[in-house]
């Protein structure tokens, strides 16, 4: 029935406002009533009794044998009470009645014909046994229901000589409550309209930045990432909205890695194979002479080998992020490693004549990891300083102990990186060297799989550089126990 947020929030606010009021109109209604009636009832006895004292007390009604003219002798003065009595409460109604019914006094603001009738007998018979009050015609004495109450009033020797009712007509409480609840619907209907507009306001806020990122989600769909949501606030849904944003601000990322990656590997793939197939081409037709064969074929063969490297990079990412790669830890000696992999760059560094120092605490430091994992890690990190080195420059391995771990740092003067680069190194398929000047073989997977191997092992793995100047990789490993001889 309703396809939207808006309309199902719009129409549960408002069988919720629509419930809420009636049931508060019919609970304020009836408490009014009730409050009304009692009030009311409370007023008609003790009127009832105060007339009744009057005539016992105040008139000289004792001494005569009869009771009717008795009334007749205290009319004036039981009048007069009455009237004194009758301002402060002047919807009420006092009449005095005879056991036969009649009624010889009633209330001095009794309007002219408005008591029509005497009281029925079987009425005054009820009042001899008991008094109370109750909505009644009074069988045609009013024309509508009054609340009366009905005071008997007997001689010294017990026999009932009349009864003093006081009444009051139920039209006007009546009328009250139909006010009262009056003015609760013409509220209610109020703050309904008021809340409708609020709702609409708040629903409208809530849903918007939903419907923005159902739009920007299609977008998505097709490949436009570029679309951002506008923050407003601090709530759930603004955090939402922030989430989304950084969502797509990686997936723009992600896309525009992914564009550099398919140009690289295009170019990476591209540059051996054409190699491998002019001097395959060149060896078949004779262009190359038989003597220099052996120095091609060398070539032939050391672009086979970068291609292998490149696949073998790519089914590394593969396994890492399908979770299919296992380390086994054990203890190993990583200034052991530091030194066997300096020496196996041994010709590159004397080829650049680069200052080499390796600083260690101890000349053996054993370490609890994936030994081929951080042989890995260690390898790629100190190649990289190589190949980024100026010629003639500084060139430090330090391995050192700080509370219970092993930092391994590589330092190397030279390149270095910007600012710009520093957050991204770490990322797949990023490569600071966009011209390709000096990393002429790389894809830019080398430090995603580093940060990745070091990650599984809870360990850190950070980046200090000054562009043009010097770059340090610093990476952290759990200290193993020293083998015993």
């Amino acid at each position: 029935m309703f396809k939207s947020v808006f309309h199902k929030y719009m129409a549960v606010f408002l069988v919720m406002i629509i419930v809420s009021f009636t049931a508060l109109s019919v609970v304020v209604a009836s408490m009014f009533m009730e409050y009304t009636v009692d009030a009311k009832k409370d007023v008609i006895a003790r009127s009832s009794g105060a007339v009744i004292d009057y005539m016992r007390n105040d008139c000289d009604i004792v001494d005569i044998p009869s009771f009717e003219k008795a009334i007749n002798k205290e009319y004036d003065s039981i009048r007069s009470f009455i009237s004194q009595v009758s301002p402060f409460t002047e919807d009420l109604i006092y009449m005095i009645a005879f056991p036969n019914g009649t009624i010889p006094i009633y209330g001095s603001n009794v309007p002219y014909g408005y008591i029509a009738e005497n009281i029925p007998i079987e009425v005054m018979d009820k009042v001899r046994e008991s008094e109370g009050i109750e909505p009644v015609d009074l069988a045609g004495v009013f024309e509508q229901k009054h609340y009366c109450y009905a005071t008997p009033y007997f001689g010294d020797d017990g026999k009932f000589l009349c009864a003093v009712f006081v009444c009051s007509s139920s039209e006007g409480m009546d009328e009250m409550v139909d006010m009262v609840v009056r003015i609760i619907v013409m509220t209610s209907l109020w703050v309904m309209v008021i809340s409708m507009v609020c709702v609409y306001f708040l629903t409208e806020r809530s849903v918007t930045p939903l419907r923005n990122m159902s739009g920007a989600a299609k977008k998505f769909a097709q490949g436009d990432f570029s679309t951002r949501i506008d923050v407003k606030g601090r709530d759930e849904i603004a955090q939402l909205a922030v989430s989304f944003n950084n969502m797509a601000q990686q997936l723009d990322k992600l896309e525009d890695t992914r564009k550099t990656f398919l140009v690289n590997v295009a170019h990476d793939l591209r540059t051996p194979m054409t190699t491998i197939g002019g001097f395959v081409d060149a060896i078949r037709d004779g262009t190359i002479p038989v003597e220099k064969q052996d120095y091609y074929l060398t070539l032939i063969s050391d672009e086979v080998k970068r291609l292998s490297r490149l696949v073998a990079q790519l089914l590394d990412v593969s396994r890492i992020e399908a979770g299919d790669r296992k380390f086994t830890f054990e203890n190993f000696d990583i200034c052991e490693m530091g030194r066997m992999i300096l020496i196996s760059f041994e010709s590159k560094l004397e080829e650049k004549k680069l200052d080499v120092e390796f600083d260690a605490e101890d000349d053996n430091m054993f370490v609890y990891a994936d030994k081929d994992a951080i042989h890995q890690v260690f390898y790629n990190i100190c190649h990289n300083a190589i190949k980024f080195s100026y010629e003639g420059g500084k060139y430090r391995i330090r391995i050192n102990r700080i509370d219970h771990k092993i930092y391994v740092s590589v330092y190397n003067e030279g390149v270095g990186m910007s600012e710009e680069d520093l957050p991204n190194v770490f990322d797949r398929f990023y490569k600071s060297d966009k011209s390709r000047g000096l990393d002429k073989t790389g894809v830019g997977m080398g430090m995603y799989i580093t940060k990745t191997i070091i990650n599984a092992h809870n360990q850190e793995i950070w980046v200090k550089s000054v562009f043009k100047e010097y770059c340090e990789f610093v990476f952290t490993l759990k200290e193993g126990e020293k083998k015993r001889k």
